[in-house]
C-alpha cells in the first residue's frame, strides 16, 4: 500500500540511517515489520497504513521525525522509550523553513502561492493517518495533513489535482501549464497511488473510480512536460504506469472493462517505452486477472505466463506466486483442472519461501488470506463447491481487519459455494455478513456475486435465514 509528500533532505542535513530503529526491526522483513505496526495501532484506535517503503525510509533517514499518530503507535509498541530512544529526531528540531533546492521549487501557478508553514521535509508523514471517509478528525492533525500535503516538497499539478483527501477535486488542474518536473513531483505522483490503493482497501472502487482520473491525466501531464533529471524521469514514467494500474483496477472492480483493459495497456506501454520490468509484470499481472473475470481464459493464462517472464529475474518469490495463481484462474476458465492443479502448486511452493525485500510495494495485499480467496475462485471456476467454500472460509478468517473489501470479498465468495454446493442457510448466514459489510464498501464485483447468490437460493426461502437474506438483499441499495 512509502514515501509522501515532503521536501528532500537539505543539503547541509544530508539524512543518517536510523541504526536504533533498524535494530527494533530484529530479524523481520521490512514487510513483517510493518505488518506489526498496523496491528499495534489497531490496538489503540490509530489508522496508519504503515508498509515496507515506510519502514525502509525510516531507517534510512528520511523521515527524521514520524507524525503524531504514527509517534502513539511506535511508543505503544516500545513502552518506556521516547521518540530519541528510537532514534528520531526531537519534534521541535525538524520545525522549520527547510531549503528546497531549485528543482524542488514549486512552481507557483501549480500551488496558488501557498504560504510556506515551515514544516520540515520528514516532518510528517500525511498521507497514512486519516481516512477521508471519517468525519470524526482531530482538528490538530487535520490541519498539519491539510499543509503538509498542499505545501510540503511537491505542491504541483499531482499534487494539486488530487487535493487534500488525496483524489481529484478540480479537473483544470490537469491542464494547467507545468514547468519540468523534478523530486517533489515525482513524489507527489507516487503518493497518489498510495493514497488511491489505501482508499480501495478500505472502500472498493465505485466510490473512487471518477475521482481517481483525474490524477492519472495530471501524471501524463508531468510526463509531457518533460523532468530534470532522467532518475527523475524514469520515477514519473513508473509512477505514472502504476498510477494506470491503480485507476485501471478501480475500473475493473467495479465493472468498467473496457475502460480497465485500456488503463492496463496504457500502463504496458508506459513500462516498455522505459524498460521497466517490474511495472510490466504488474501490467500483465493485472491484465490477466481482467481477461479471466471478462470470460477470456486463453488469453489470461498468456498474460499471466508472459507477467512470470518478465517477473523471474526480480527475485520476488511472492510475485512469482501471485502470478502463478493468475495462471491457475486462467486454466480453471479453460476447464483444465491438471494445468489448474499444477499453477496451484507452485503458487503454494513460491509463496512459502517467504517475503523479501525484492516483493513490490503494490503487493502489500497479497497474504495467506489473498492466496486461499483465489485458490478459492478457481475450485469455483472448476465447479468443486465444498473445496472452494473450504478455501474462501479460511480467506475470510485470514484477512487483516484493515482490508475491509476483501473480508467482503471473500464472505461472498463463500456465500456463493455454499449456496450452490447445497447448503442455502449456512450461504444465507455469510451473505447477511455480506450485507454488513456493503455500508463501507462499494463494489460492483461483490455486489454482482451477491445477486448472483441471491438467484440460486432462491427456490430454498423457506430454508433457515434465506428469507431474511432474500428480503435484506432485495431492500439493500444498488450503488452507482
Amino acid at each position: 500500500m512509502a514515501s509522501s509528500l515532503v521536501t528532500p533532505p537539505r543539503p547541509d542535513r544530508p539524512a543518517r540511517p536510523n541504526l536504533a530503529f533498524r535494530r527494533l526491526r530484529g530479524q523481520r522483513s521490512p514487510a513483517e515489520f510493518a505488518a506489526l505496526v498496523r496491528r499495534a495501532a489497531r490496538e489503540i484506535g490509530e489508522r496508519v497504513s504503515c508498509d515496507a517503503r515506510y519502514v525502509g525510509r525510516v531507517e534510512a533517514g528520511e523521515i527524521r521525525c514520524p507524525n503524531y499518530a504514527y509517534e502513539r503507535v511506535f511508543l505503544h509498541m516500545f513502552p518506556g522509550r521516547t521518540l530519541t530512544d528510537l532514534g528520531f529526531a526531537p519534534r521541535s528540531s525538524v520545525r522549520g523553513r527547510g531549503a528546497r533546492a531549485p528543482e524542488d521549487a514549486p512552481d507557483a501557478r501549480l500551488t496558488g502561492d501557498a504560504p510556506d508553514t515551515g514544516e520540515t521535509g520528514g516532518a510528517y508523514e500525511p498521507y497514512d493517518t486519516q481516512d477521508p471517509y471519517d468525519t470524526h478528525h482531530n482538528d490538530e492533525e487535520s490541519d498539519v495533513l491539510r499543509r503538509a500535503f498542499m505545501t510540503g516538497g511537491g505542491a504541483t499539478v499531482a499534487a494539486a489535482s488530487i487535493g487534500p483527501l488525496g483524489l481529484a477535486l478540480d479537473a483544470s488542474a490537469a491542464q494547467r501549464p507545468v514547468r519540468r518536473a523534478g523530486t517533489g513531483e515525482a513524489s507527489a505522483l507516487e503518493e497518489a497511488v498510495r493514497r488511491i490503493r489505501l482508499l480501495d482497501d478500505r472502500h472498493g472502487a465505485d466510490g473512487l473510480y471518477r475521482r481517481a482520473a483525474t490524477p492519472l491525466r495530471a501524471a501524463y501531464a508531468l510526463l509531457d512536460a518533460g523532468a530534470v533529471r532522467q532518475a527523475t524521469a524514469d520515477r514519473l514514467h513508473s509512477g505514472a504506469g502504476e498510477l494506470a494500474i491503480s485507476v485501471g483496477w478501480l475500473a475493473h472492480d467495479s465493472g468498467r472493462f473496457d475502460d480497465a483493459r485500456s488503463h492496463y495497456a496504457e500502463a504496458l506501454a508506459t513500462a516498455r517505452m522505459t524498460g521497466d520490468h517490474a511495472l510490466e509484470a504488474h501490467a500483465f499481472c493485472n491484465t490477466a486477472f481482467l481477461a479471466r473475470d471478462t470470460g477470456r481464459p486463453r488469453e489470461a493464462v498468456r498474460a499471466a505466463q508472459a507477467a512470470q517472464r518478465v517477473a523471474r529475474p526480480l527475485g520476488s518469490d511472492r510475485l512469482m506466486s501471485l502470478l502463478a495463481l493468475r495462471e491457475a484462474g486462467g486454466w480453471a476458465g479453460l476447464a483444465d483442472r491438471t494445468g489448474c492443479e499444477q499453477a496451484l502448486a507452485r503458487a503454494h511452493a513460491l509463496y512459502e519461501r517467504g517475503p523479501s525485500d525484492a516483493d513490490p510495494e503494490w503487493m502489500s495485499f497479497y497474504g495467506e488470506a489473498e492466496l486461499e480467496g483465489l485458490e478459492a475462485q478457481c475450485w469455483s471456476t472448476l465447479g468443486d463447491w465444498p473445496r472452494a467454500a473450504r478455501h474462501a472460509r479460511r480467506a475470510a478468517q485470514l484477512q487483516d481487519p484493515h482490508f475491509t473489501r476483501n473480508i467482503a470479498l471473500y464472505t461472498a465468495e463463500l456465500a456463493d459455494d455454499l449456496a450452490r454446493g447445497g447448503r442455502p442457510d449456512e450461504a444465507a448466514t455469510a451473505g447477511m455478513r455480506v450485507l454488513d459489510l456493503l455500508d463501507q464498501v462499494q463494489s460492483s464485483r461483490i455486489q454482482t456475486m451477491l445477486a448472483g447468490t441471491a438467484r440460486v437460493l432462491l427456490p430454498h426461502h423457506r430454508a433457515s435465514g434465506v428469507s431474511e437474506f432474500l428480503e435484506r438483499h432485495a431492500a439493500a441499495p444498488r450503488k452507482a
